[in-house]
């Protein structure tokens, strides 16, 4: 199976919400990689990583998110391992500090 790294940028009501610890919790529980964290300017952005119909179907969720999130718009742009590097060493799944 195709193992896919993607950058997803959600936007709207997504911080303050639960969406992060929703995000992690989710991607864990489906076995993918990567790492969460909020980013100043009000987005959440995460790195995903795994086989491509897990992701894609992740990414599908995020536009919708926890029940208090309000999303907007999903960005989707392919990763590479320099991003996926970014978590916590020994940690599959992340949640990072706010840039």
């Amino acid at each position: 199976m195709t193992e896919i790294i993607r950058q997803v940028t959600i936007r709207g009501r997504v911080q303050g919400v639960g969406y992060r610890a929703w995000l992690a919790m989710t991607a864990q529980a489906s076995g993918l990689d990567g790492w969460v964290r909020n980013r100043r300017d009000g987005s959440v952005e995460a790195v995903l990583a795994g086989s491509e119909p897990i992701v894609r179907d992740m990414i599908a969720a995020c536009h919708r998110g926890p029940s208090a999130a309000r999303v907007e718009a999903v960005l989707v742009e392919d990763a590479g391992a320099i991003l996926l590097a970014q978590r916590a060493p020994g940690e599959r799944f992340s949640i990072l500090p706010i840039v």
